[in-house]
């Protein structure tokens, strides 16, 4: 017989409650130290808590905090190094969509705010042992009811020492093989009615233990219930008319995709029973599940822990993160500092010690001689039966308090004790003038060696989200033509479309930028932050400048550091030295570039007007030095015919060639053939001349052109 839906949900209520309080009972002594140590770096006057501040009650108590100014260090480390997470396909041909599936998860990151929910986890980690934070798919307008497309978020969790919980069978330090997780909420018992419409005054008292009250006069909790389910489906498979081969889920095909399939010539060819993880979500209380949220997207549990240093001992998870071994030293050096500080304002006065009769009526002149130092002071003598004067002043006086030798020493054994734990990082701040370069970095690798565990089991924690961001994404990114939001890691964001179908070679249907059909690895990065990695950049571009002399090469590298400076007002000339990088060919065209290029593919760069107006007036200059060939030439021609008009002219006269001429009119002639002949050769060698400058000025406008096409 079925069963019904209410019996499964109470038995998923039962047994999650089961286990929650088996979790609980093993956990919880770790936890609250996790939580304590975060209250005692970060909370003033957490440092007094518990037994110490009864024996120091009505005393001083002072809190000289270096534990919070070493976790800020550590902190800062982190920030100045962002890890950055990074696809690799397993397949060559997704080598586009791994870039597209970066700049997804990038764009992912920056509009949830995924910084705030990271940083929150890392100081968590640090400061008490073990962090978190969640992913979550949501709708891309929340306030569109036609949109029915989705985005995942990457979101914090406060307080998840207190708050996360994973099955106890996971070992792995991700906790991709856990079964079922917990993320805990508290509410108001009015809020609680509120919002699900239930009393926990209802609620069955079996459920209530001692390990965990779900329910007290002020706090009802809440638990969002992940648990893990694996089916074997049956997935068909089908060969086309092509020869191509598809499958599907079959409890995903409906009548109308059967008929389809049928029409087109498909044909089944096998079935295959296979394994399917989903993630089940439920929401929760001590007295039932309030909404069964079915299955969620993808196929990981969504909740990703941040641990500081971690070990399994006895069989169980334990974890501390910078705080917990210094708690004990600092709360001695506070002690110290207390009572030398109760010492110092007491060393200096003697208390007069005086009997009862003398102080009668001025108790209050003495009590107030602190505050307002009159300038004498009274008191009764001391008479006997007699009525003789015995004492006139104070009997005696107190001796001022005085350092105990041993003080001192354990101030400096306390001090010595808590740079051995928390690093001697003023060992860095201090460094001196006369010291190497390589005497430096090893003092920085000394001091990178206490923060290095925190960033490794950080980038651990990032891995992991990357690989459930990609288990989502392939349930939420499946819409035909989507244009998705991309970041790449420098410049603007753009879009991207995904499941763009197009037509093959063979005529068959294909699925470019599939998600559901790519794999791929994920990789982590630790690195500088972005202003510091722009920095590096330009110091390394501007010292390669003065190893090359290509101008071509100078220029790219200057443009390089041009594109990388910082500062206010530099955004619009970082984007015209990366346009210009992207027309060199040194940097890839984003789809807006190309866009761009093709809408304006006729505005070439200043430089390349340069050279084209270069090339212009060369080829005018040949041009004219053309025309100025032809005349010369003519001119020749001309002087040439003005000649042989000569020659004909004295042949004529009855003149021979070689002759002495006669007559005046003969030596008129011979005068003018030979100033025509001169004119003839002159003309000649101008013609030579301007033939070499016309070569000249050819092969020029060549390498020009050649230069501005490169």
């Amino acid at each position: 017989m079925p069963q019904s839906k209410v019996e499964k949900l109470h038995q998923v209520h039962k047994r999650a409650i089961e286990q929650f309080g088996k979790i609980q009972t093993t956990y919880r002594p770790e936890r609250e130290q996790c939580l304590e140590d975060r209250r005692f770096c970060t909370i003033p006057g957490a440092q007094w808590e518990g037994p110490l501040a009864e024996q120091y009650e009505n005393k001083p108590k002072f809190e000289v905090n270096k534990i919070h100014l070493s976790v800020i260090r550590i902190i800062n480390d982190y920030r100045n190094n962002r890890i950055s997470c990074n696809f690799i396909p397993r397949k060559a041909e997704d080598d586009e969509l791994a870039e597209i599936c970066d700049g997804m998860f990038r764009a992912d990151q920056h509009d949830s705010e995924a910084q705030e929910a990271y940083d929150n986890a890392f100081e968590e980690a640090v400061q008490g042992g073990f962090g978190a934070f969640r992913l979550r798919a949501d709708y891309e307008d929340e306030y569109d009811d036609e949109n029915d497309r989705q985005r995942i978020k990457i979101e914090p969790i406060y307080d998840a020492d207190i708050s996360v919980f994973f099955d106890m069978d996971a070992k792995r330090q991700d906790k991709a093989d856990a079964k079922f997780a917990y993320l805990v909420t508290s509410m108001t018992p009015e809020a609680y009615e509120e919002k699900f419409d239930d009393s926990p005054t209802t609620w069955p008292q079996d459920i209530t233990n001692d390990d965990f009250d779900w329910y007290s006069p002020n706090v009802v909790y809440v638990a969002e219930y992940y648990e893990v389910e694996e089916k074997a489906e049956t997935k068909v498979y089908y060969e086309t008319i092509t020869g191509d081969e598809e499958c599907y889920w079959l409890k995903d095909l409906t009548d109308e995709q059967l008929a389809e399939f049928s029409d087109l010539g498909h044909e089944e060819t096998r079935r295959r029973k296979i394994k399917r993880r989903k993630i089940h979500k439920y929401i929760m209380s001590g007295g039932g599940v309030l909404e069964d949220c079915g299955c969620i997207a993808g196929k990981e549990i969504p909740l990703v822990p941040v641990y500081g240093k971690r070990w399994y001992i006895e069989n169980i998870e334990r974890c501390m993160g910078h705080v917990r071994l210094s708690k004990d030293p600092q709360r001695l050096k506070n002690m110290q500092l207390s009572k030398l500080g109760e010492i110092s304002a007491l060393s200096s006065v003697e208390k007069p010690i005086l009997t009862p009769e003398q102080i009668a009526g001025h108790q209050n002149m003495w009590a107030e001689d602190n505050i307002k130092n009159y300038p004498f002071l009274l008191v009764n003598p001391v008479t006997n039966e007699e009525g003789q004067v015995v004492a006139q002043g104070p009997i005696g006086y107190t001796k001022p308090s005085s350092i105990p030798p041993a003080l001192g020493a354990l101030l400096q054994v306390t001090e010595e004790d808590m740079k051995d734990i928390l690093g001697r990082y003023e060992q860095g701040e201090e460094l001196k003038t006369h010291l190497s370069g390589a005497a430096v970095e090893m003092v920085h690798a000394r001091l990178d060696m206490q923060t290095y565990i925190y960033m490794s089991n950080f980038a651990k924690a990032l891995r992991r989200c990357g690989e459930i961001w990609l288990s989502m994404a392939k349930d939420i990114y499946i819409d035909d033509e989507r244009d998705v939001k991309v970041m790449p890691e420098s410049g603007p964001a753009s879009t991207q479309k995904i499941q763009v179908k197009k037509v093959g070679q063979n005529g068959e249907i294909m699925v470019a930028n599939n998600l559901s059909e790519s794999t791929f690895d994920v990789n982590v990065d630790i690195g500088p932050s972005s202003n510091s990695r722009r920095d590096a950049i330009v110091r390394q571009t501007t010292a390669m400048m003065q190893y090359t002399a290509d101008p071509i090469d100078q220029q790219v590298l200057s443009a390089m550091a041009m594109m990388n400076m910082e500062g206010e007002g530099m955004a619009d000339t970082r984007e015209y030295f990366r346009k210009k990088l992207v027309k060199m060919g040194v940097v890839k065209p984003t789809d807006r570039d190309i866009e761009e290029m093709q809408l304006n593919p006729d505005q070439p760069s200043p430089n390349d007007q340069y050279l084209m107006a270069e090339a212009q007036r060369a080829e005018a200059e040949a041009a004219k030095n053309r025309a100025d060939t032809v005349e010369t030439i003519a001119n020749a021609e001309l002087k040439k015919a003005q000649a042989q008009k000569l020659m004909f002219e004295m042949q004529s006269e009855g003149m021979k060639s070689g002759e002495e001429p006669k007559t005046y009119k003969e030596e008129e002639l011979l005068l003018k053939a030979k100033i025509e002949a001169e004119n003839l050769a002159f003309r000649r060698e101008e013609l030579e001349l301007r033939k070499e400058e016309l070569e000249f000025r050819k092969a020029e406008m060549k390498a020009n052109k050649g230069e501005s096409n490169e």
